[in-house]
């Protein structure tokens, strides 16, 4: 999986890229706002993003704020590093739209594991979009009857909205995913063709 470091202290920079791609991440470096800002907005851009607070050109409150402004659609986890401990500010990145915070210097291990937590979240967002996609599909083509619907007493035919009369087979075959196959009941075998209805009072 590919993620973006947008850290503009070179040092920091290469030690988070070596950790991360010790664990299997593919690490896509930006060395400062500007430049950060260039890589989210391409068409393959990481999802995954380690951002810094304080950086040259647009610092990480600014990109957070932008990234949270865009169009609904793909979606972004952002895990903020920050030299700053104060409560204050933490909170203040988290309510900008941060997903998590590590603190500089950070731990490899933590570090590990606050991108792991982020790479499960964003495949559970993965999952569920198709499924609501999935979903949105089949209710599209699903046809239901609801209603009264006004039916001839004679003919049996069916007004449409249209104010159009149709036959009972062709209306509901137009409003539902049903599908008729033709037969001929007891009653009307009877009644159209008398001479091939057995009498059960016969002795033939």
């Amino acid at each position: 999986m590919r993620i973006l470091i947008a850290e503009d202290d070179l040092t920091n920079r290469n030690m988070l890229a070596a950790v991360l791609k010790k664990v299997g991440f593919d690490p896509v470096e930006a060395r400062d706002g500007i430049h950060a800002w260039e890589e989210i907005g391409k068409p393959d851009a990481p999802r995954l993003i380690i951002l810094d607070w304080m950086m040259p050109g647009m610092d990480g409150m600014e990109i957070l704020r932008r990234v949270r402004s865009l169009p609904i659609g793909q979606s972004f986890y952002i895990l903020m590093l920050t030299s700053k401990i104060e409560k204050a500010e933490i909170i203040a990145g988290l309510a900008a739209g941060a997903n998590d915070y590590l603190a500089k210097p950070f731990d490899p291990g933590e570090l590990q594991a606050r991108v792991e937590v982020g790479r499960r979240m964003l495949q559970l967002q993965d999952i569920l979009t198709a499924k609501i996609g999935e979903l949105s599909q089949a209710l599209a083509e699903i046809k239901t009857l609801r209603g009264i619907l006004p039916i001839c007493a004679n003919c049996h035919k069916i007004r449409d909205d249209k104010g159009y009369w149709k036959k009972v087979e062709v209306y509901i075959r137009d409003h539902s995913e049903a599908e008729f196959s033709h037969g001929i009941c007891p009653d009307c075998m009877k009644k159209l063709y008398p001479a091939f209805v057995k009498n059960p009072e016969s002795n033939d």
